[in-house]
């Protein structure tokens, strides 16, 4: 980010304004520019600390987008557990009541 600015808190710090005989005060210019320092430093803690929460952020988005995953991985294979144990339990009372059927004709 820092590549994108064009001035930093050095360069405003070491700024000097040539001055004219019209030209303004340099108490007043030097204690703006103190203002500007500080607002600068502040800017650029808050975007330090907001670069850093949006790194956090973005690894629990990453965590949790994996946890998801496996998850509904899962979720998957129980469902096909499910499904095979349904058909399996199909199967076993078709056979039970053609075995049934079959014991009781040959009586």
């Amino acid at each position: 980010m820092s590549n994108k600015l064009n001035l930093d808190v050095h360069t405003l710090y070491e700024k000097e304004f040539n001055t004219d005989f019209k030209g303004y005060s340099p108490i007043e210019v030097d204690s703006f520019l103190d203002l500007i320092i500080k607002d600068y430093e502040t800017y650029q803690n808050l975007l330090s600390e907001l670069n850093q929460k949006v790194g956090e952020l973005e690894r629990t988005n990453a965590s949790l987008r994996a946890k998801l995953i496996e998850a509904e991985g899962r979720a998957r294979i129980s469902e096909d557990y499910v499904s095979n144990t349904n058909s399996n339990l199909d199967i076993i009372k078709r056979i039970s009541r053609l075995e049934q059927e079959v014991f009781n004709s040959n009586k």
